[in-house]
C-alpha cells in the first residue's frame, strides 16, 4: 500500500504526523491524527495562556516551620532571590519570630529563623512584619521588622547581612520615632535617599515617611496634617521619575488611597482616593522597567480574595491583570518586585498557613478595564 505524508509544523510536540490517503482504514486513522492534532493544539494554546505566570510555595504543609505565617517580603541579592515573613502559633503571639528562605536553582531552602523579639534582659515581644532591603552595588542585605506586644506600641528593629541573606549579625533598635518601612519596601531615590514609607497606629491611622543616606542617620519624619479624607497605613512607594512620586496606601475608608510629590519627596498632596477598593488589607507596587506601575491588591471591599494584578500607564488610570487567587479563604499582604531578569515577583499570605511565591512575565500580561466594586 502506498502513503502520502503530510509534514506537519514542528510546533506540535516537534514530529510529523503521516495522514494516509488510501485504504479502507484512510477515515479512521484521519480522525485519530486529528484527534491528536487537536489535543496537542489544546495543550499548546493552554501553555502560551499560562505561560506568563507560574507558581510555588516556600514550604509546603508538610515541611511549614509554624502553625501560622503572615506578612512577607522579597528581595533579590547577587546570589538569588530571598523571603521572608513571620510565623508562630498565632500572630501578636510571643514565639512569633522571624523567617527567611533562600532561593536557589528554581527551589525554596529550608525555612530558618532570622530574628526574633527577644530583648537584653530576657523579655520577649511578638516579632511583625519583616521588610528586606538590598543595597546598591554588592552592598549589604538589611532586614527591619518591628519588635512589641501589638502596633500600637512597637518600635523598629534591624539585622545586616553581608553574605546574601545566609547569616545575620545583631539586632540594632533604630533611633527612637523611626519605624523603618512599615510594611513594603524602601525606594532609592535619584538624589541619594532612601525613602521608607512608615505609619503609626498609636494615635490613629497616621503616615510618615523616613529618609536616610546611610541607614544609621535619618532626617525628620514628613507627616501629613489631621484634616486628611483618609486614615491610611502601609503606603507602598513608586517613582515615576523626574522628581514624580506617588505613594498608594491601605485605608480605613475601603478605598485604596493615594498622594503624589513632584520635589521628590520635600512635599506631598493630601490623601486623595484612587477608585480602587480595599478591604483594610495590605497592597504593594513596582515600578517597572518598561516605565509601567504594577500593584498587587485585594480588588473588593470585604473579605481578602480575590487577590489581584492591576497596571497603568501613569499611576492615575488602571488596568485589570490577572487574579492570582479568587477561592475562599484569606490571600494577602502580597511582597512584589522586578527581578533582573525583567520578571515580577510576588510573594503573599496564603490562608494565613503558607506563603506563595508567583512569577510574572510583565511583557506578556493580558490587560482589561477594571469592573468597580459598590
Amino acid at each position: 500500500m502506498k502513503w502520502n505524508w503530510a509534514h506537519w509544523p514542528d510546533i506540535f510536540i516537534g514530529m510529523k504526523f503521516s495522514l494516509p490517503t488510501e485504504s479502507a482504514t484512510s477515515l479512521q486513522h484521519y480522525k485519530a491524527v486529528t484527534k491528536l492534532l487537536i489535543f496537542f493544539l489544546v495543550l499548546f494554546t493552554a501553555q502560551l495562556s499560562t505561560a506568563q505566570m507560574t507558581s510555588q510555595f516556600i514550604f509546603d504543609s508538610g515541611t511549614t516551620p509554624t502553625k501560622s505565617c503572615h506578612a512577607s517580603t522579597l528581595a533579590e541579592t547577587p546570589d538569588g532571590l530571598i523571603a521572608a515573613w513571620f510565623g508562630g502559633t498565632g500572630e501578636g503571639n510571643k514565639d512569633v519570630v522571624i523567617w527567611t528562605s533562600l532561593y536557589r536553582e528554581g527551589k525554596w531552602q529550608k525555612s530558618v529563623e532570622a530574628a526574633n523579639g527577644i530583648q537584653a534582659d530576657g523579655s520577649r515581644y511578638p516579632s511583625w512584619n519583616p521588610v528586606l532591603y538590598q543595597e546598591i552595588k554588592n552592598g549589604p542585605l538589611h532586614l527591619f521588622y518591628k519588635v512589641g506586644g501589638n502596633p500600637r506600641k512597637w518600635w523598629g528593629e534591624m539585622i545586616t547581612s553581608n553574605d546574601h541573606g545566609k547569616t545575620w549579625g545583631k539586632s540594632v533598635k533604630l533611633p527612637k520615632g523611626i519605624l523603618g518601612p512599615i510594611k513594603n519596601k524602601p525606594v532609592l531615590l535619584s538624589d541619594g535617599r532612601l525613602l521608607s514609607g512608615s505609619s503609626t497606629e498609636h494615635n490613629g491611622w497616621r503616615l510618615q515617611l523616613e529618609f536616610t543616606t546611610d541607614i544609621v542617620k535619618w532626617d525628620p519624619i514628613f507627616t501629613w496634617p489631621d484634616n486628611q479624607k483618609f486614615a491610611a497605613i502601609q503606603p507602598t512607594i513608586l517613582d515615576h521619575g523626574k522628581g514624580s512620586l506617588q505613594l498608594l496606601c491601605r485605608t480605613e475608608q475601603k478605598e485604596i488611597c493615594q498622594t503624589w510629590s513632584s520635589d521628590n519627596g520635600k512635599t506631598w498632596s493630601p490623601l486623595a482616593g484612587t477608585g480602587l477598593p480595599n478591604p483594610n488589607s495590605g497592597i504593594d507596587a513596582v515600578q517597572l522597567k518598561d516605565g509601567r506601575s504594577l500593584l498587587i491588591y485585594n480588588h473588593t471591599k470585604s473579605g481578602r480574595s480575590p487577590l489581584n494584578v492591576a497596571v497603568s500607564d501613569d499611576g492615575k488610570t488602571w488596568k485589570a491583570g490577572p487574579i492570582l487567587e479568587s477561592d475562599p479563604g484569606e490571600y494577602s499582604y502580597p511582597a512584589v518586585i522586578q527581578s533582573a531578569d525583567g520578571m515580577v515577583q510576588i510573594t503573599y499570605t496564603w490562608k494565613r498557613k503558607l506563603i506563595k511565591h508567583v512569577t510574572l512575565d510583565p511583557s506578556r500580561l493580558v490587560l482589561s478595564d477594571l469592573i468597580p466594586k459598590k
